[in-house]
Formats: structure tokens, C-alpha cells, sequence
């Protein structure tokens, strides 16, 4: 495993596009214990601020997401919810729409200001743009996915983009849910 760089000196927020990493822990077996992710980043980090991003749709009372949102509301992070919304394409099958990218994006430079390194779990393509904005502040960028799924969870230029990548299956023993 490469040495992970964090330092308790930089000024740290992370950003999670929620269903990104559902997709890649459970590409590799596991579940996050979302409390004890949030401890890792606050104890190898000025922790800052946690961000959570989701989509649900709207007329979805019943949605499994919603305890999870509830409870990462009620244990320190910022809940971002996307509308999603439901439609049909051209072959006739149910799609739904309600990518968090644009929320992450604007939030990434928004709070820049008051950050010295981001961590992004994420692997969206639509992302390097803000990372590379970040990177022309000085802030720091980390990007936390995976590669050692069948189907890689990051495209390889966000990879390339950041200034550290780190393999989500070489921190995830810090924050796997067990029971």
C-alpha cells in the first residue's frame, strides 16, 4: 500500500458522492460504517466538515436512503439532497435522473477558501474541471475510489488530475461496517 498523506495541519473537508462509493464498496464486498469513516478523517486531519450527497426522488417517502440520511444528518455530516426525477427514454424504460456532480462541484469551490486539502470519494469524470480549479487555489486534492473492481469507479483522468489517489480497498479496513 502507498503511503497515505494527510497532515493534521491542512485544513480538510470531504466530499462524497453517496452513491458512487455505495457502488464501489459494495463492488468490493463491503459496507461503510459511515461513524468510523468520519473518525478516520478526524483523527488524521484538521477535520473541517463531512458533505454526503445524494439524489432521491422527490414523492419517495419510503426511500431506502432515508434512514441513512437521517442518521448521517444526526451524527456530523451536511446532507446534500438532489431531486431526482423519473422518466422514460426512447426504448420505453423507466430511467431516473439526478446526478450530484454540479452540487459537488460548486460546493468543492465555495468552501475552497477555507480549506488547504479536499477528499473526494468519487470517480466522476464530470469532476476534474473542479479539481483542477481547486489545484490552481493551492488546495490540495485527494481522490478516494477504486480500480480493483472489474469496471474501475474512477476514470482515469480525475486519477490523473488529483494529487493523490488513494485505493479505497487499502483504507476501507479503518471504516467497514461489521454487524
Amino acid at each position: 500500500m502507498k503511503h497515505v498523506l494527510f497532515s493534521r495541519n491542512d485544513k480538510t473537508s470531504l466530499f462524497i458522492d453517496g452513491l458512487n462509493l455505495y457502488h464501489a464498496s459494495r463492488a468490493l464486498g463491503f459496507e461503510i460504517d459511515f461513524k468510523g469513516l468520519r473518525q478516520f478523517f478526524v483523527e488524521n486531519t484538521h477535520f473541517i466538515r463531512a458533505n454526503y450527497y445524494a439524489s432521491m426522488i422527490e414523492s419517495d417517502e419510503h426511500s431506502p436512503l432515508r434512514p441513512l440520511a437521517d442518521w448521517l444528518v444526526y451524527n456530523g455530516y451536511h446532507l446534500i439532497i438532489k431531486k431526482a426525477r423519473e422518466y422514460t427514454d426512447h426504448c420505453g424504460k423507466k430511467r431516473i435522473k439526478g446526478g450530484v456532480s454540479v452540487d459537488l462541484a460548486v460546493d468543492l469551490l465555495q468552501q475552497s477558501k477555507r480549506l488547504d486539502h479536499v477528499v473526494i470519494m468519487s470517480g466522476d469524470s464530470d469532476l476534474r474541471r473542479a479539481v483542477s480549479a481547486l489545484q490552481d487555489k493551492g488546495i490540495r486534492v485527494t481522490l478516494i475510489s477504486t480500480i480493483k473492481t472489474p469496471q474501475p469507479m474512477i476514470s482515469n483522468d480525475l486519477r490523473r488530475q488529483a494529487d493523490q489517489f488513494i485505493e479505497l480497498n487499502d483504507i476501507a479496513h479503518h471504516f467497514i461496517r461489521t454487524g
